[in-house]
């Protein structure tokens, strides 16, 4: 069965599929409509539940302090990273590694009272503090390490010392 008014329009189509075509569509609008509502609804309960004990000027308060909150903590941040960079600089230069080896400097003595001690940087900078125990008394000697290297020739405890502050020797 057609009608005439599609007829006219050009359009040869049977009514009856028209109408079918029209109630699915009906259908789906129904069930987006639906959809749509029931956001609706959760999105008006978050808001409540966001606005629960607390008005706009509350809530505006609210915000602002936590923008003042958070440049403090970047300027606090700020000053850690710099006194992190310091503080780095610093510890290039401090003593971070140690050898020592306790010895008998004369077989009579007994005990090791002697020893070799290497104090090195980062950068096997720094020195050997050579400690001899004597029956006449205690001497105390340094030699100057530099990049790992002593220009003066090493005693082997004096060696010994520097390897293990280098690392090169557990």
């Amino acid at each position: 069965m057609t009608s005439d008014v599609l007829t006219r329009m050009g359009l040869g189509v049977d009514i009856g599929y028209l109408i079918i075509t029209l109630f699915v569509i009906v259908i789906v609008l129904i069930i987006l409509l639906g959809i749509f509502i029931y956001r609706e609804i959760r999105l008006q309960k978050k808001y409540a539940k966001f606005m629960k004990g607390s008005s706009a000027e509350s809530l505006e308060d609210a915000i602002a302090k936590l923008f003042e909150d958070n440049n403090k903590i970047k300027k606090v941040v700020n000053a850690n990273r710099s006194d992190i960079r310091q503080i780095f600089r610093v510890l290039t230069r401090t003593f971070q590694k140690i050898g020592i080896v306790k010895y008998d400097a004369y077989q009579q003595m007994g005990g090791m009272l002697s020893f070799s001690l290497a104090l090195l940087d980062e950068e096997n900078n720094g020195f050997i503090l050579n400690s001899v125990h004597t029956s006449d008394g205690c001497y105390t000697y340094t030699k100057e390490i530099y990049e790992g290297r002593c220009e003066l020739e090493l005693g082997s405890e004096e060696r010994i010392a520097l390897e293990k502050a280098i690392g090169t020797q557990e």
